[in-house]
């Protein structure tokens, strides 16, 4: 590739040795080395980077993927970007393809939009350009003040559905809340698929009452106002017991989502959609989180086959359950590097990408 001006250099700020792969990939696609670069834990558990070449007036990419210590894999990430920094690199290009604390974007209660705090260390730290994948919500894009490439895995998860499930013309996309249905109407219409969306939950009077779901109480409560305000109280929320809006009876049901993580909701939907007549079922997102016991769940639940992206290294939990299969996004992320450090126009990589997708 062009070496351009000032030259290009790849770093990967993960320690940990399952989490450099993707990087590995991205130099071997590209046709360059990865940088050196020494990122270890002293015995204190500080975390210490040494980079051990010249950055001076070139474009640094730093592939940081997220390990089981995510906290570690944050502070590696800006303490490293702030060595580039210091050492006159001419831009500082991140390229985190799961952005940590995603689903911590709204503010809830008395809880902070912890997002929105990890973009401002990272802009404060020197980041000039960030690429990510598949922003668990878009508008994250915002809480930053530097460009923000927001890429999309769905190509590969359909170019998977397309190639390894022979008949795949007899599925049904499945949204397993209505939270997801734009992205399950989003395959669905590529595809050229009906799609199904999952509603409800199942009633449990017990469960209800402990986690507060009825909470605050629907009396009225004179002492906390004054006596002259007739506020209305709003009405609690109460989920209907679980439907299934769509027919999946007798076709493959292919659930889709952005994360996959905590999977008791994913084993609920497929226990849902077997009851319903659906006879394979399979899960695709983009990033297979797939922390505690998940495999375990996974393996023997009615899930046919769960398919993530190599965003997050998950070699340990494949080796628990051989269900969980693996889709290369190498490929698009080392041409986003390709055209930014070239200066060439990242439209390409976003044809045929609507508002919803």
């Amino acid at each position: 590739m062009s070496a351009g001006k000032g030259g290009l250099v790849i770093f990967t700020a993960n320690s940990n040795p399952s989490s450099r792969e993707l990087g590995r990939r991205i130099a071997e696609r590209l046709g360059v080395e990865l940088g050196k670069v020494q990122v270890y834990q002293e015995a204190n558990r500080e975390t210490r980077v040494q980079i051990e070449e010249s950055v001076r007036s070139k474009d640094v990419f730093i592939i940081q993927t997220v390990s089981k210590d995510i906290n570690t894999t944050i502070m590696e990430l800006l303490i490293m970007v702030y060595a580039c920094r210091t050492s006159c690199a001419r831009n500082i290009i991140g390229v985190i393809p799961y952005f940590p604390y995603s689903k911590q974007c709204k503010m809830r209660k008395r809880g902070s939009i912890v997002s929105k705090l990890l973009a401002s260390m990272m802009c404060k730290a020197g980041l000039t350009h960030l690429i990510t994948m598949d922003l668990h919500q878009k508008e994250i894009q915002g809480f930053f003040n530097i460009p923000v490439d927001n890429l999309r895995a769905s190509p590969f998860l359909l170019q998977y559905i397309q190639e390894e499930i022979p008949d795949y013309r007899n599925a049904v996309i499945v949204a397993k809340s209505p939270a997801s249905a734009k992205r399950a109407q989003s395959f669905a219409e590529r595809l050229r698929l009906g799609i199904a969306v999952i509603h409800g939950e199942a009633q449990d009077a017990e469960s209800d009452l402990v986690d507060g779901r009825h909470s605050p109480p629907t009396v009225k409560n004179s002492g906390a106002i004054h006596p002259s305000l007739e506020i209305p109280l709003l009405i609690p929320k109460e989920k209907p017991p679980i439907t299934v809006v769509g027919d999946v009876g007798g076709r493959i049901a292919i659930i889709v989502d952005d994360i996959i993580d905590d999977v008791d909701s994913f084993l609920a939907a497929a226990e849902t959609l077997k009851e319903r007549g659906a006879y394979k079922i399979f899960v695709m997102a983009t990033h297979g989180i797939l922390s505690s016991d998940a495999p375990q769940l996974i393996e023997e639940s009615a899930i046919d086959e769960v398919v993530v992206t190599n965003t997050i290294p998950h070699e340990i939990q494949k080796l628990q359950c051989p269900k969980i299969k693996t889709v290369d996004i190498s490929m698009i992320l080392s041409e986003a590097i390709r055209r930014i450090h070239n200066g060439e126009s990242m439209s390409y990589l976003f044809r045929n990408i609507g508002m919803d997708d």
